[in-house]
């Protein structure tokens, strides 16, 4: 089953990564499970970008699901170009989106994954409105 990816999209950050031995498995390819990393980092440095700790006070962006589509298998080495876009904002959450290409082929989509992140007020646990300094961001 793959996830439908919304074409109206925000790119809003682009880093690169490389990719290291160690992200590789028995199989000599990079385990799946290193592709939610990659994302997880280009979000941190997405939201750190925007000026924000990721290290949580009273209030934070966190996840609330993720998925990833794979297209091609990666292997070391390799540099990969990862690119983060907003799809839809709501009152308290934001579509997020990652798409993966090696740097040697920057237009050839490896994987595509997503998250939504949601504003959340820690001393409560429970979503809040986003506050208007971060709107203005998204």
């Amino acid at each position: 089953m793959r996830i439908e990816i919304p074409k109206e999209r925000k790119l809003v950050h682009q880093m690169i990564m490389p990719i290291r031995w160690g992200d590789m498995d028995a199989y000599g390819h990079v385990n799946n499970t290193n592709y939610f990393r990659y994302m997880e980092q280009a979000r941190v440095e997405w939201i750190t970008s925007l000026g924000y700790p990721v290290a949580p006070g009273r209030e934070s962006m966190l996840m609330m699901n993720g998925f990833c589509n794979f297209y091609k298998q990666l292997s070391y080495p390799g540099d990969l170009i990862l690119k983060t876009s907003i799809g839809m904002v709501g009152r308290t959450s934001v579509e997020l989106f990652t798409s993966m290409a090696l740097s040697t082929e920057p237009d050839v989509e490896v994987a595509i994954g997503g998250a939504t992140m949601v504003w959340v007020d820690l001393t409560t646990n429970k979503s809040a409105p986003w506050p208007e300094h971060i709107l203005q961001k998204l």
